[in-house]
């Protein structure tokens, strides 16, 4: 069947830009892992104001010739809207763009109480991200999860057997506990200010 006679060239190529939207949608969660591996929120706030391109490479001690790999991660970052860009002047008369925080990079910053960072680096890991990848041989196989169709065991045994992902999967449940009391404690007085 020739699916250039029954669709559209317009048509096939929203199905193909829809189809590759879907394919490639784990990029942006890389990249936000790759940010926090990195630490970007706390250089940016540890600089204390928006930070330029040359800046971040230097702060990150990167080898220069990765610096416009590092402006196209940023520049992904900021339309996932994790960092945002403003102008700077460096002298009177030059202008360079610089990055800034988000309110969804703040809460990646990693001395905060409401740090999300180990959430995020726990989530993306392989032991978490695998299981998806079998996903379509797990429907037809006997495991009763698709954790145990990928690692041969069940998620606690996994964890029990593999002590320093045990160890990043509980600071991670800690880090989302902590946001969940701090957003139950916020809603809790937002009721008793609306109710009195």
């Amino acid at each position: 069947m020739d699916l250039t006679r029954d669709q559209g060239a317009s048509e096939l190529f929203h199905a193909q830009s829809h189809l590759y939207r879907h394919i490639f949608s784990f990029i942006s969660s890389m990249f936000l892992k790759c940010a926090v591996q990195l630490g970007i929120s706390d250089i940016i706030h540890n600089h204390g104001q928006p930070i330029t391109l040359p800046e971040l490479v230097l702060e990150l001690q990167i080898n220069p010739t990765k610096a416009g790999f590092l402006h196209r991660l940023m520049r992904l970052l900021v339309h996932c809207g994790l960092f945002a860009t403003t102008r700077v002047h460096k002298n009177q008369e030059d202008e360079e763009e610089a990055y800034d925080l988000t309110p969804s990079s703040r809460i990646l910053l990693k001395d905060n109480i409401t740090s999300l960072s180990p959430f995020v680096v726990a989530m993306l890991d392989p032991a978490l991200v695998t299981p998806w990848q079998v996903l379509g041989n797990w429907f037809r196989c006997d495991q009763v999860t698709p954790f145990e169709g990928a690692h041969g065991v069940g998620f606690w045994d996994f964890g029990d057997q593999n002590p320093e992902f045990n160890k990043l999967f509980n600071e991670a449940m800690a880090s989302d506990s902590g946001m969940m009391n701090l957003l139950s404690e916020t809603a809790s007085q937002f009721l008793r200010v609306w109710i009195h």
